[in-house]
C-alpha cells in the first residue's frame, strides 16, 4: 500500500507542480557528470551535507550510503542527509545557519525556513550562474514558471520542486457518510452552499463533526495575500493592484458571518480555534467535510491514507501564487564549501530517475520492489524510510504506485497548464523598514485571527475590534510600504 504521508502532505503543502511526462524526464544522469571546480574525484569524492524537513527515518544513513555510491561515480560527490522534524525545522535551521554549521543543501519554502526572508538575509547562494553552468538539464526539465516565479529581486536562490504548480482549494467529503445519508455534493462550491449538507449530518449523526477544521483554517476569498495569512491582500481580478485589509472586504465579512452561523448551529467543533490538527477526526472517520488543497488524483491518495473513500469538489479556481511556486525548494548554503558540486547534485536529482527514486523510496529490493519499468510497490522495510516526496525534488520522475493511473503525470501537466497567474505572482514584499510594526501586527493576529476565522466569535462584535487593533499595531503603515513596493514592481514589470 502506498504511504499516505509520503505521497500527500496537504498541510504543508502547500506545494507546486510537475510539468513533463515521465518519459521526457530521464537521461539526466549521463549528462550531469561534468566535474565542478572543487576538489573531488572518483578516488576521493567531496561530501555534501543536506538538511531537509521531515521526521528522521531509521534507514536514512543506510539509504544515503547507496545514494553516495551512485553520486560518487556520477559527479564525484557523496551525500549526508540530516533530517529535522516538521515542528522543529524552522527554529533549528535558524540556529544552525546563524552558527555557521557546515551545510551545502537546505530545504526551504514559503512556510518552512522562509525562502524569501532567508534569501534576502544572505543565508542562500545566488544560483543564476551555477544553474547556467551546471544545471542546464534541470533548467530544461522544470516548468519555467517555477524558476521565474521563485526569483527574489530578479535572482534564483533555490531550485523549486517540479510538482503541482497551481493552488486549488477543494471541499473534501467522507464518502461513507455522503453515501449513507444520500447527500448530493455536485452543486457545492461556495461556503454558503455547504449548509444543507451540514444540517443533514448534524441531525442524523450527532456524534459526527460536520465541518472539520483546525486553528489554521481561513475561509477562501478570491484574493492573494501579500504575506500569507496576514490581512493584506490583492483581489485576483484586480485592475488597480490595490492592497486592501482583507478583514475590511465584503467577501471576508460575508464569509465570517457564515462561519459564525455554522459555529452556532454546532456544525463546527467548539474547540476549533485551539485545535492544532484534525488528524484524530480523519483517523476516526467522524467528519463529513473539510477544505484542502488538491492535485490530480488527490482523492485516491487521501482515500489510501485514511483507509476509507474520500471525494472532493472544487472550492476555488486553480491559481498560481508565490505560495504554490515556493512550496518546496532546495537552496545551496551561502557557506557551502562545494557549491558547484551541490548544483551538480541538484541537477542530477531533478533529471535522473534512478537517483530521484532512491532518495524518495530507498533501496530497491529492501524498501521497495519494481513491478514494471516505471512502477513500484513498497516492501515491509519501507516503514523505516517513509519520506515526504514533495520535499525531495522533481516528482515527475517518481515511479507509479499500485493505484496510480498510467496517465498520472500527463494529468499533472494538464493541471499545471490550467493554472492562472495571480496578479502579484513573483512580487515579494520586503518588510525590513516596518519590522517592528510587523511584529506588533503578528501579536494582534494571535489574539483575534483563529477565533474569527473558525466562526467561534461574532464578527459583528469582534471584527471592528480586530480591525482597530491591527491599525493601532501599524497595519496601515505596513500596507502603505507594501503598496509603494508593489507600485514600483508593477511599473518595472509592465503590469
Amino acid at each position: 500500500m502506498q504511504k499516505g504521508k509520503k505521497r500527500w502532505t496537504v498541510a504543508l503543502a502547500t506545494m507546486t507542480a510537475l510539468t513533463l511526462a515521465l518519459s521526457g524526464c530521464g537521461g539526466g544522469g549521463s549528462q550531469s557528470s561534468a566535474s565542478g571546480g572543487e576538489a573531488g574525484t572518483a578516488d576521493k569524492p567531496v561530501e555534501l551535507i543536506w538538511y531537509t524537513i521531515g521526521t528522521p527515518q531509521k534507514d536514512v544513513d543506510k539509504v544515503m550510503a547507496e545514494v553516495s555510491k551512485y553520486t560518487a561515480e556520477k559527479i564525484g560527490a557523496t551525500v549526508q542527509m540530516k533530517m529535522i522534524d516538521w515542528g522543529d525545522y524552522q527554529q533549528k535551521m535558524q540556529v544552525l545557519v546563524a552558527s555557521g554549521e557546515p551545510m551545502d543543501i537546505i530545504f526551504t519554502s514559503s512556510g518552512g525556513f522562509d525562502y524569501v526572508q532567508n534569501a534576502r538575509k544572505g543565508a542562500f547562494m545566488e544560483l543564476d550562474s551555477l544553474i547556467d553552468q551546471y544545471g542546464k538539464e534541470l533548467k530544461d526539465t522544470i516548468n519555467p514558471a517555477f524558476l521565474e516565479g521563485s526569483k527574489v529581486d530578479g535572482h534564483n536562490y533555490a531550485i523549486p520542486a517540479n510538482k503541482e504548480l497551481p493552488q486549488q482549494e477543494v471541499w473534501r467529503f467522507n464518502k461513507k457518510l455522503v453515501d449513507q445519508y444520500g447527500i448530493d455534493t455536485s452543486k457545492v462550491r461556495s461556503l454558503d452552499s455547504l449548509e444543507p449538507l451540514l444540517k443533514t449530518v448534524k441531525e442524523k449523526a450527532p456524534d459526527v463533526t460536520p465541518f472539520a477544521m483546525d486553528k489554521n483554517y481561513v475561509p477562501y476569498v478570491p484574493y492573494d495575500y501579500v504575506i500569507q495569512n496576514l490581512p493584506m491582500a490583492v483581489k485576483l481580478d484586480t485592475k488597480d493592484y490595490k492592497i486592501v485589509n482583507i478583514l475590511d472586504t465584503p467577501e471576508m465579512k460575508e464569509a465570517l458571518t457564515t462561519m459564525h452561523k455554522y459555529y452556532q448551529a454546532g456544525y463546527i467543533a467548539p474547540e476549533a480555534a485551539t485545535t492544532g490538527s484534525t488528524s484524530d477526526l480523519m483517523t476516526s472517520g467522524k467528519w463529513l467535510l473539510d477544505r484542502a488543497q488538491t492535485q490530480p488524483f488527490a482523492d485516491n491518495v487521501w482515500s489510501t491514507s485514511y483507509g476509507y473513500p474520500v471525494t472532493s469538489t472544487p472550492a476555488s479556481d486553480a491559481i498560481i501564487t508565490n505560495n504554490s511556486v515556493q512550496g518546496s525548494m532546495m537552496a545551496i548554503s551561502a557557506n557551502s564549501e562545494y557549491p558547484e558540486k551541490a548544483m551538480q547534485f541538484l541537477n542530477l536529482l531533478n533529471t535522473d530517475p534512478v537517483l530521484r527514486n532512491m532518495v524518495d523510496s530507498g533501496i530497491e529490493g529492501t524498501h521497495y520492489k519494481k513491478t514494471a519499468d516505471n512502477r513500484m510497490e513498497n516492501l515491509p522495510e519501507s516503514k523505516n524510510y517513509d519520506m515526504p516526496s514533495y520535499s525531495l525534488g522533481n516528482n515527475m520522475l517518481l515511479y507509479l504506485n499500485p493505484n496510480d493511473p498510467d496517465n498520472k503525470w500527463d494529468e499533472f501537466k494538464k493541471f499545471n497548464e490550467s493554472g492562472v497567474d495571480s496578479p502579484i505572482l513573483s512580487f515579494n514584499f520586503d518588510p525590513k523598514s516596518v519590522s517592528s510594526e510587523l511584529a506588533a501586527v503578528q501579536n494582534v493576529k494571535e489574539q483575534f485571527w483563529a477565533s474569527l476565522m473558525t466562526g467561534t466569535v461574532d464578527p459583528e462584535q469582534y471584527l471592528p475590534q480586530a480591525i482597530q487593533k491591527f491599525n493601532e499595531a501599524g497595519l496601515e503603515k505596513i500596507m502603505a510600504e507594501a503598496q509603494k513596493q508593489l507600485d514600483e514592481w508593477k511599473a518595472a514589470n509592465g503590469k
